[in-house]
């Protein structure tokens, strides 16, 4: 009898961790992010549409970067024109209604998420006092493919360089998804260069990735595993210091068209 007892405890611990991990996204879920240099464009896109693994996946566009900009909204519908896709838009400057899904029923409905530029500092602060921070970690941890160029893929590191306050460029920290830090725009504004090399020299920033405007660089569960880029002129690069002094590593890009 107690050996009977003590099978269907086992059995019975077991199933439940097995339904708390489903529930949780960690069982066997791949987590992927895929971050790029600049603004959203049609070949990232498609690319993202790849990575789903699904015929017409949908896809879903943040534009809080922008304030919800119309023109940027009706920018990225264009870009979706003729792609096998469903294409989506989540507003958060809103007015509430009764038949409007939450955040969460709305993004974790998704195939894919991708965010826009603009302001990271005040899209990082609009999504944490919506809740939408941890809306996308759950979107991450059940392997909803999150992407995005510019602040768009900042949010996703530890910190780095935004231009979101008065006069200069500082340091800010991201949701923390992948434990480096990263530059966006590496070779379309070069002053972020020599800034981005002396915060990692000074160790007042993680050693991270950089991007050119048209490359990115592809995550699975919070670990590189390649570079894209639309041409050989744009690249990913990973930023260490070594014998103390930086160490720019330009890593190979599979060029797509």
């Amino acid at each position: 009898m107690k050996k009977v007892l003590l099978t269907f405890s086992f059995l019975f611990l077991f199933f439940s961790m097995h339904i708390k991990a489903q529930e949780s996204g960690s069982l066997n879920t791949s987590k992927i992010i895929f971050a790029y240099g600049a603004q959203v464009n049609r070949s990232f896109i498609r690319y993202v549409i790849l990575l789903t693994q699904k015929q017409n996946p949908k896809i879903c566009f943040l534009p809080t970067a922008t304030g919800d900009n119309a023109n940027y909204i009706n920018y990225w519908y264009q870009l979706c024109e003729d792609l096998p896709m469903k294409p989506y838009v989540q507003r958060v400057f809103i007015n509430s209604s009764p038949e409007q899904k939450t955040f969460e029923e709305y993004l974790l409905g998704m195939d894919a998420i991708i965010i826009g530029g603009g302001s990271t500092l005040n899209m990082l602060g609009i999504w944490k006092v919506q809740g939408i921070d941890t809306v996308l970690k759950k979107a991450y941890n059940k392997g909803i493919i999150l992407a995005g160029g510019s602040a768009g893929s900042l949010c996703w590191f530890a910190s780095g360089y935004s231009d979101s306050r008065p006069q200069k460029l500082t340091i800010i920290d991201g949701l923390g998804f992948i434990n480096a830090s990263h530059c966006a725009h590496y070779n379309g504004e070069p002053f972020r260069k020599p800034l981005y090399w002396k915060a990692i020299l000074n160790k007042e920033l993680l050693p991270g990735y950089a991007c050119d405007d048209l490359a990115g660089a592809l995550f699975k569960n919070g670990k590189y595993i390649k570079s894209i880029s639309l041409d050989s002129a744009n690249n990913t690069y990973y930023i260490s210091v070594k014998n103390g002094k930086i160490n720019e590593e330009k890593l190979p890009s599979e060029i797509f068209k």
